[in-house]
């Protein structure tokens, strides 16, 4: 697979995502800046502008009429896709680690850091369509986390639940539509973060990757652990491929944590793993850097990863993607 290298950002990569259609990919970084590509060529179509800090999260709702982002400067912000126009900007005491639309739209989820007497929280707005200017200020839905803060969070199949990621490697399920506690998991070792959370096409499970070197497959209804894949590296980044059977991981040690003579031990490698028999099928190299985030189309046909060297790379499957057939070995 050929790489198409998106070079638009001057800073570390946060968030890559793609529209519902699979048709346009926006990718966030450090640089304040965020920009929307073509999938197709790797075209920069434009940017959206107006965050004062490294923005850190990036969600598109299933039309690709509106776009939300978070950042360091403490906002949750929405544009209009497709006039770049910022429409609502909601103000926090804290940065905002991820923002999810839940799955028909209809509402904005946002996670806020816990850090200077700020709570973490987990935020939900109702989304206006009719007028897209004219956003409800209060909240409809606020969580407050009290023990292990949350850093990552989205919605379940039919919004039913919202499934939180935290610093201490526990998964939490919450109501979605009251807020209150259902269950929670120790999903990953004890104080290791969580570092991601991607759904599968269904969102009746999703994939977390994390600091403890594994990414986990869990169910969304009941939090069992149904399948774990096992890497030599931090991860950074999980997602599930539809179509095929497979999930990407990505990560790598941190660029401060590898010495000049062990680099190649960075293994910044996006790696491939059979979703069902959990074994390591392949690895794509390329960054320079960790990879920060991993994303895959919706339709199946490619994934682009987001590197701390500040590139967007995308890989469009050839033919041996798909013709590839795995063969469990028997005794």
């Amino acid at each position: 697979m050929r790489p198409i290298l998106l070079s638009g950002h001057t800073r570390a990569l946060t968030q890559v995502k793609y529209s519902k259609d699979g048709d346009i990919i926006f990718s966030c970084a450090k640089d304040q800046i965020i920009s929307a590509w073509y999938s197709a060529n790797g075209e920069r179509l434009g940017t959206y502008t107006g965050h004062v800090g490294a923005i850190w999260t990036v969600d598109v709702d299933p039309t690709t009429t509106l776009l939300a982002s978070g950042a360091a400067d403490n906002t949750i912000r929405l544009w209009d896709v497709k006039t770049g126009k910022l429409v609502k900007t909601w103000e926090f005491g804290s940065s905002i680690k991820r923002v999810e639309f839940s799955p028909d739209g209809k509402q904005l989820l946002g996670v806020t850091e816990k850090r200077q007497g700020h709570l973490s929280t987990i935020i939900v707005y109702d989304i206006n369509y009719d007028d897209i200017e004219d956003q409800d200020e209060e909240h409809a839905l606020r969580i407050v986390v009290d023990e292990a803060k949350a850093t990552v969070a989205g919605f379940s199949y039919q919004s039913k639940y919202i499934i939180s990621g935290h610093d201490d490697g526990t998964i939490t399920q919450w109501d979605a539509k009251t807020g209150e506690f259902l269950d929670s998991t120790q999903a990953h070792e004890e104080d290791m973060l969580i570092s991601d959370i991607q759904w599968s096409p269904d969102r009746s499970y999703f994939i977390t990757a994390s600091k403890d070197k594994t990414a986990k497959l869990i169910s969304a209804t009941d939090l069992s652990v149904m399948k774990s894949y096992q890497t030599d590296t931090p991860l950074n980044s999980a997602a599930i491929t539809p179509v095929k059977d497979y999930v990407i991981l990505g990560g790598g040690q941190a660029a401060m944590e590898v010495t000049t003579t062990s680099a190649r031990q960075g293994k910044f490698e996006a790696r491939f793993f059979h979703k069902i028999f959990e074994e390591e099928i392949g690895r794509v190299r390329g960054h320079f850097g960790p990879l920060n985030y991993v994303a895959v189309d919706p339709m199946g046909k490619s994934y682009a990863s987001g590197g701390e060297d500040g590139y967007v790379r995308l890989h469009h499957f050839d033919a041996g993607y798909y013709n590839f057939t795995f063969e469990v070995e028997r005794d």
